[in-house]
């Protein structure tokens, strides 16, 4: 049987404010004030305007005339949803990962089976009822078989927490009013005006006979609906905020960590239990992330991405060490935990006894750099189809870079793609590294046809005293056909002849000749440095 928390959470503007540190007057009518289409309406107000019989939804104009000294902010429910979202990931955190906003004012969380970690449903309650408190939260709770239920019981019940035993939740709900099952308020009117003002009149008639008594067939069905899922009798589709990851492990402490070398502590034991838990279903962790729940209700979250899969404690350690450091421990951490919310299978490795010489892995250092730097600014080559030696590469993400490689090894595609093209043994050596535009220069040869005897490059003239070459590479005629710009007007591409030159300092130089002297269509040739040996 299934058991659910409903947190409700009536002054939740109001206590953002507060968290906020925006000063709020509670001895005088304050009210937060919003735009509908109705006018200006307010939106929630403390203790001192409900005092004065102002209620959330009166109209600002009514509201001054009641109280004209009243008080009044704009209302922002887009913090309002945000802060009950960053409530609802730290609730997950501590008491159940299978959560959900309730309303803008309210959470409900699934507990099945986690309440013995916590010493029962009472100290649970007890627990989530005083972290709230201190956080500074005014809230409801009730705890029931039903969803339905416990929305009910944390709205229209007293006092607060109420906790219904399993299977008692009809005599529970039965003096509640009907507005409590989650009715649109025209149908809610409609049952009072026909004399059903509570859970327990509609629950005690006959089901054909109440749905007699409506002449709408859908009004009838809403309210059977809402009244089986309050009551258990038909289940309640309960849809969490994000799905739960398989692979997370939770670390709590009686007294909050204050340190940094605490949490580092801390997370070094979380970190072997989940490369345990990774090692016994074959899996590596692709992304991590870090939750540290503070005492005063707040929480941190840190994530890093690893380029491939890995379960090594250290390297995972090395991950977050830098990040943890700059972390705001606020007044202290009370809950850490650590997930893989993307993995990858990662089959065993063959290990030895002996030292082998197998070179380092580079994945360590790329993850460490990319969680450092970001990953856009560690890029590496990647192989493209082309002979022309400046389109052969690419610059990528280092971690697009490993995906593909995996990619193309699970579609069985030879690694020989994984190479630069012009790695094979076919071809004349390449420069390691090449220009990103081949600079001009001025050359003076023996002969039109022949290498450089001399060339003039960024204004120091230096003499070729070694030569090797030429290497005609012309240049793709398909693709200019593809993209139409081989026209008339337009000038065609040219083919090259490439020189690996020395000259008397012993430096090399990967130079080229645009054109052909024998075309005059073409032009008189130029001569470009495209790279250097080093």
């Amino acid at each position: 049987m299934s058991r659910m928390v409903s947190i409700y959470l009536p002054h939740l503007p109001l206590d953002r404010l507060k968290r906020a540190g925006k000063a709020l007057i509670d001895d005088r009518p304050f009210a937060l004030v919003g735009s509908e289409e109705r006018g200006l309406l307010l939106t929630a107000v403390n203790g001192a305007s409900a005092a004065q019989g102002l209620i959330p939804g009166m109209g600002l104009a009514d509201a001054r005339a009641i109280c004209p000294h009243l008080l009044t902010a704009p209302a922002e429910p887009r913090k309002d949803a945000e802060a009950l979202l960053a409530l609802a990931d730290w609730a997950s955190l501590r008491y159940s990962p299978t959560l959900n906003v309730d309303g803008d004012d309210g959470l409900w969380l699934d507990v099945t089976g986690v309440a013995h970690l916590f010493g029962g449903e009472t100290e649970l309650l007890a627990d989530l009822e005083a972290r709230l408190s201190r956080a500074g939260l005014t809230a409801q709770l009730a705890l029931a078989d039903t969803l339905g239920g416990a929305h009910a019981l944390a709205r229209f019940a007293r006092p607060s927490p109420i906790i219904v035993p399993p299977g008692k939740i009809a005599p529970a709900l039965a003096a509640l009013p009907v507005e409590a099952l989650r009715l649109e308020p025209e149908i809610a009117h409609l049952l009072r005006r026909l004399g059903l003002k509570r859970i327990g009149q509609l629950s005690a008639l006959p089901r054909a006979s109440l749905e007699r008594r409506f002449h709408a067939k859908n009004v009838a069905e809403a309210v059977l609906l809402r009244l089986d899922e309050a009551l258990g009798q038909r289940e309640e589709k309960c849809a969490p905020l994000r799905p739960a990851t398989d692979f997370t492990v939770r670390l709590p402490f009686p007294e909050p960590l204050i340190t940094h070398e605490g949490v580092m502590a801390g997370l070094d034991y979380l970190a072997e239990e989940l490369c345990a838990m990774l090692a016994r279903k074959g899996q590596g962790a692709r992304r991590l992330g870090l939750w540290l729940c503070r005492s005063d209700g707040s929480s941190a979250v840190i994530e890093a991405g690893l380029s491939a899969p890995s379960r090594e404690r250290k390297h995972l350690l090395n991950l977050f060490k830098d990040k943890i450091e700059g972390i705001d421990m606020g007044f202290g951490v009370d809950l850490m935990a650590f997930a893989a919310s993307v993995t990858e299978t990662l089959l065993p490795a063959q290990t030895s006894l002996a030292a082998s010489g197998e070179k380092v892995a580079a994945e360590p250092l790329i993850d460490r750099l990319v969680n450092h730097l970001g990953a856009r600014a560690v890029r590496c080559l990647i192989p493209r189809e082309s002979h022309i030696p400046e389109l052969a590469q690419s610059a990528r993400s280092v971690l697009t870079r490993n995906a593909l490689a995996r990619s193309a090894l699970a579609r069985g595609i030879a690694a020989r793609n994984d190479a630069p093209v012009w790695s094979g043994q076919t071809k004349p050596p390449r420069p390691p590294l090449l220009f990103a535009s081949p600079e001009p220069l001025t050359v003076l040869a023996e002969i039109p046809e022949g290498p450089p005897a001399r060339f003039t490059w960024r204004h120091v003239s230096r003499r070729v005293v070694k030569a090797e070459g030429p290497e005609r590479i012309a240049p793709e005629w398909w693709r200019a056909l593809r993209s139409g710009s081989v026209i008339k007007g337009r000038e065609r591409a040219k083919p090259r002849d490439y020189y690996r030159i020395e000259d008397e300092d012993g430096h090399r130089y990967w130079v080229f000749r645009e054109g052909l002297y024998q075309e005059s269509g073409f032009g008189s040739p130029g001569w470009f440095l495209h790279g250097v040996f080093g």
